[in-house]
């Protein structure tokens, strides 16, 4: 017998991989590993932010192994999963505070994900000033705390199939 639901669970379990798990690895990495950029450990298959003290060594007791980690490699390659547009009046006007607490917002979110980083900032000539992140999770983060400092209309776009999130943030 058919529903009269409009849509069902498998409507959001179910997600089409376009890019054919090409943006996965094969496996786990081994552990521990370090990034060489950024200094970010892989353990407990999960990246997390280095702790000062010594250096991270298996449970056989080698060196962890160097490593790219994916925040970095995103970077590298300039693929973003997050858009930030900050458009009007009150953006001109106080550019130099916008720009502090996203900066700031995005440095306490390394403490829970050491791969969530911005990308760029990039001002669209007689347009928007567009911050691009390399977590979809990041750019909503930052919408909602500019909502929270500032006011302003936010809104928050995700994309269906593929990670991919823009938040436009507007205020007069």
């Amino acid at each position: 017998m058919r529903s009269a639901k409009p849509y069902t669970n498998a409507t959001f379990t179910h997600r089409v991989d376009h890019e054919a798990g090409r943006h996965r690895p094969a496996r786990a990495p081994t552990e521990p590993r370090v990034c060489g950029t950024c200094g970010a450990v892989y353990r407990g298959r999960r990246w997390v932010r280095a702790v000062p003290g010594p250096a991270p060594v298996s449970s056989s007791g080698a060196a962890a192994a160097v490593t790219t980690c994916p925040g970095c490699r995103r970077v590298a390659e300039h693929a973003a999963r997050g858009f930030l547009y900050l458009s009007g009046a009150f953006v001109d006007a106080h550019r130099d505070e916008i720009e502090r607490l996203v900066k700031a917002e995005a440095r306490r979110t390394l403490d829970d994900n050491p791969t969530a980083r911005i990308i760029a900032w990039e001002a669209m000539p007689a347009g928007p000033l567009v911050v691009t992140t390399t977590t979809e999770h990041l750019a909503e983060r930052l919408g909602h705390a500019l909502e929270k400092a500032y006011d302003g209309d936010v809104r928050f776009d995700f994309s269906h199939e593929n990670k991919l999130a823009r938040v436009y943030w507007h205020r007069d």
